[in-house]
């Protein structure tokens, strides 16, 4: 989707992004073999030509931290399709405080579409881990991480830093008009979870950590595969969300029009 998007030209909007397309205007190399396009001046063209070309070169090489900067949160999930096989589905779990009201992250679990992997307080959850575990990722994928999971992360762990796109699956559905929280979201997507943590919330999680502080192996398991369940869904609900936001921008359209 991001070789079609001209929003992401300062001055353009998805209003004037369709009319781009309307005229045939499909991709970043349409657009600077045209000489002239409707709407925009010769000098804005030869800025717009220069940017593309300065944008492609850096798709080319998988430079996911310089579109994390000069995209808007809300469009980054117009990646997604380019960095899908490098993205990284976070999740974590809490003691139910904020950070400085005796708040801290109990589990931090993360989903690479291949192996999920957990870390737990007093283990092995610390700033150093976790920065490595999330190192080599392009695209990062959570549900209200965005007000959550990575202000979170960034008040109890000062030397964390989150510099790749974000798409936020949360923000995304409610964009589509899907409101509600993961699990109402997964019921009505037909993504199942584990029997074990079917109807299972936050505030339970919370009292799992208590259990599993007092020594309880079984709270523990229970705890890991709620967070497993919450991050491993991600991806199937990411997909969803992309191709019903890809299909929302109308580009669609032209795309079945054969013009591409």
């Amino acid at each position: 989707m991001i070789r079609h998007t001209f929003s992401v030209l300062n001055g353009i909007g998805e209003k004037l992004e369709r009319h781009i397309w309307r005229r045939g205007i499909l991709t970043w190399d349409d657009f600077c073999n045209y000489r002239e396009i409707d709407g925009i001046s010769p000098e804005r063209k030869r800025v717009y030509d220069n940017q593309l070309m300065q944008f492609s070169s850096e798709l080319s090489i998988g430079n996911a931290e310089y579109f994390a900067q000069i995209m808007k949160r809300r469009e980054h999930w117009r990646l997604f399709d380019v960095f899908k096989k490098e993205a990284v589905y976070l999740d974590i779990e809490t003691n139910g405080y904020q950070p400085g009201y005796g708040g801290y992250v109990t589990v931090v679990g993360l989903y690479d579409g291949y192996d999920w992997r957990c870390l737990v307080r007093g283990e092995n959850l610390t700033e150093e881990n976790l920065n490595h575990e999330l190192s080599g990722y392009k695209c990062l994928i959570t549900f209200y991480g965005a007000a959550f999971d990575i202000p979170f992360l960034l008040r109890s762990f000062h030397g964390m830093r989150f510099d790749i796109p974000h798409f936020d699956l949360c923000f995304a559905a409610r964009r589509l008009g899907f409101n509600g929280g993961l699990k109402k979201l997964e019921m009505l997507f037909g993504i199942d979870r584990d029997d074990a943590v079917k109807g299972m919330d936050g505030y339970d999680a919370v009292k799992l950590w208590e259990e599993t502080k007092r020594g309880s192996l079984e709270a523990k398991e229970l705890l890991l595969t709620y967070n497993r369940e919450d991050t491993i869904n991600l991806l199937s609900l990411a997909d969803m969300l992309y191709q019903k936001l890809r299909a929302s921008t109308g580009i669609e359209e032209y795309i079945a029009c054969g013009r591409i």
